[in-house]
């Protein structure tokens, strides 16, 4: 899983010559809007949301829709839904075929206990790559797995590196599938270079804002430590953890 272009702090669109599709390497600049909502995210909204995007909610709301990206296991998913079963908290998990097939445990214990589970690929292509016909192919046969092994209907996919098109969006919503993109990363991927615990919680809650899609890896140990009081923060400051 290439974690570094997904996380990747810079939005960048590059053209696609071969079909004249738009491919867009999601990420986000500096600016904000009054609110602390990222441009980048609020005008995404606004450009792409009637194909099935989110990227970021209202202002009106003090909501945080709680997301975490599963490409392998590194022993921290266990200790986060402990976590978020304390504290009772609903998050999503975009999770891969490899990931499902090698963890059937934790997929039964996210769906057992609440949380949404969503589509993260087959096998993690950059899906604006792939013709119509493929596209469709990595988001159904994992939709087919999970269901047929778990019981499951997946309704949220998050694309792999988080690279997108028009064409992504609008195959994903023909399958009933909402994209969910976010509104905050951090540079939390890397098991070899954790931020230490404390400038991980005054990055993650500093930038807590009305409507945000926060994207969390569960490889982090960092994340792992910290995320029951990113939760209290939250919930101190009147926000509610939505579920998706």
């Amino acid at each position: 899983m290439n974690t570094v272009i997904c996380a990747a702090l810079t939005a960048l669109t590059i053209a696609l010559s071969a079909n004249g599709d738009t491919k867009t390497a999601w990420g986000l600049g500096a600016s904000a809007d009054s609110f602390g909502r990222p441009l980048d995210a609020v005008n995404a909204e606004s450009k792409y949301g009637d194909l099935g995007g989110l990227f970021v909610g209202d202002s009106e709301h003090k909501r945080v829709w709680l997301t975490f990206d599963e490409g392998y296991e590194n022993g921290y998913t266990e200790k986060i839904l402990d976590v978020l079963k304390e504290k009772n908290v609903r998050a999503v998990f975009f999770v891969t075929y490899d990931y499902a097939k090698d963890n059937p445990a934790l997929i039964e214990r996210m769906i057992n206990e609440g949380h949404t589970v969503g589509n993260h690929t087959m096998s993690h292509p950059s899906l604006p790559e792939l013709s119509d016909d493929e596209i469709r192919a990595e988001l159904s046969e994992l939709h087919e797995y999970i269901k047929q092994n778990f019981g499951y209907d997946m309704y949220v996919m998050r694309p792999p590196k988080g690279e997108f098109s028009e064409r992504v969006l609008n195959i994903a919503k023909d399958l009933g599938y909402t994209t969910v993109l976010w509104s905050f990363a951090y540079y939390d991927w890397d098991v070899n270079a954790q931020t230490a615990p404390d400038a991980a919680f005054e990055k993650i809650t500093s930038k807590t804002h009305p409507g945000e899609v926060c994207l969390l890896h569960a490889v982090s140990k960092t994340n792992a430590e910290i995320l029951g009081q990113v939760i209290d923060y939250w919930r101190n400051n009147d926000y509610v953890i939505t579920p998706m």
